[in-house]
């Protein structure tokens, strides 16, 4: 069993625990598109060798029907994943692929692979030029060590924080450190960059870091009042910190993505004590105890527990499609 096979487990898992609650259309707020070719020759990273060597907006969609078929995604949030790569060559392909012809590209925007050692005033001009409406840092770039500790000024400084003002832009944020938005040290950069920089709009991956849901239950409460604050439920596989963002910032600030490719790994993640653990299948032993396990795709796994926080929440079907489309609609200007 690998990555990017769609077996009888998934079509089961499909039909029963997903189709009855998806809605007919579908925006995805978190998706990376990128080339084996953006990264050194034999140095593509663990995880990635068994993707296709092109992953454009084509063949993204091809691979979402997986998820949700019928075209129900018509267009996404995307950006790069060669944080260590060629970023610049990886910046160029997005930009190609969302401001291209094809059928995803006119309800799709694109973000912009940021590095902490970029000029801010280099970031505006390969924003304009590229047509990139957003911002993408990531942990791996900060020279802090280990970066999964690092503060979020280490790889988001605050003058790349005041370009996105300038124009407006987004930034999706993968915080790190231990506790994720239970840290008080990332809460306070949070309000600080959202307080001082209204017109930038910050976009919380991963329903804030929940990996570990209690993370954020706990510290969403030091959100409250943020106007320029969203979230994305990208490869989150526990409900509880979805439900905890609805009731404290309520449902239009939540928006469905789904971390495309990691969406088509088999496997899911799960609370231990105050961490998390990913669970692939590749590592397991399939045949444990009394039964076979049969992992499906962790796409597949994020949206039973996105439906089971709004089956728990009662939310209408209305707000349903509110988060799968029309949050994330509004938020990038998507007519």
């Amino acid at each position: 069993m690998s990555s990017f096979e769609f077996t009888d487990a998934d079509r089961a898992f499909l039909a029963r625990e997903v189709l009855p609650f998806l809605p007919d259309r579908i925006f995805d707020a978190h998706a990376h598109l990128f080339c084996h070719e953006h990264y050194p020759a034999d140095t593509i990273p663990p995880g990635l060798a068994s993707t296709p060597p092109r992953l454009g907006l084509a063949e993204y969609a091809a691979l979402m029907e997986w998820l949700h078929p019928g075209g129900r995604v018509v267009g996404g949030l995307f950006f790069g994943l060669a944080f260590l790569g060629d970023r610049q060559a990886n910046n160029e392909f997005v930009s190609a692929e969302v401001n291209g012809s094809a059928p995803l590209a006119a309800r799709s925007r694109g973000q912009m692979i940021i590095s902490p050692q970029m000029d801010a005033e280099t970031i505006l001009d390969e924003a304009r030029r590229l047509g990139l409406t957003g911002l993408k840092c990531y942990h791996t770039m900060a020279s802090a060590t280990p970066t999964w500790l690092a503060p979020i000024e280490a790889y988001l400084p605050e003058a790349h924080v005041a370009a996105a003002d300038t124009l407006g832009l987004t930034i999706t944020l993968h915080m790190v450190r231990d506790r994720a938005l239970a840290d008080p040290i990332n809460q306070a950069t949070i309000r600080r960059y959202c307080a001082s920089y209204p017109n930038m709009r910050l976009i919380l991956a991963h329903a804030a870091r929940g990996f570990n849901p209690w993370h954020t239950i706990e510290g969403i409460e030091s959100l409250r009042g943020l106007e320029n604050v969203w979230f994305d439920t990208s490869a989150v596989t526990e409900a509880g910190a979805f439900e905890a963002i609805v009731e404290t910032m309520g449902h239009g600030k939540l928006m469905y993505g789904t971390d495309f490719h990691v969406s088509h790994i088999r496997g899911r993640c799960v609370a231990i004590g105050d961490s998390f653990h990913w669970l692939y299948a590749e590592e397991m032993n399939l045949d444990e105890k009394h039964t076979s396990l049969q992992p499906v795709l962790i796409g597949l796994e994020s949206l039973r527990s996105l439906r089971l926080a709004c089956q728990r929440l009662k939310l209408n079907e209305q707000q349903i499609e509110d988060i799968f489309y029309r949050n994330a609609a509004a938020l990038l200007d998507i007519v």
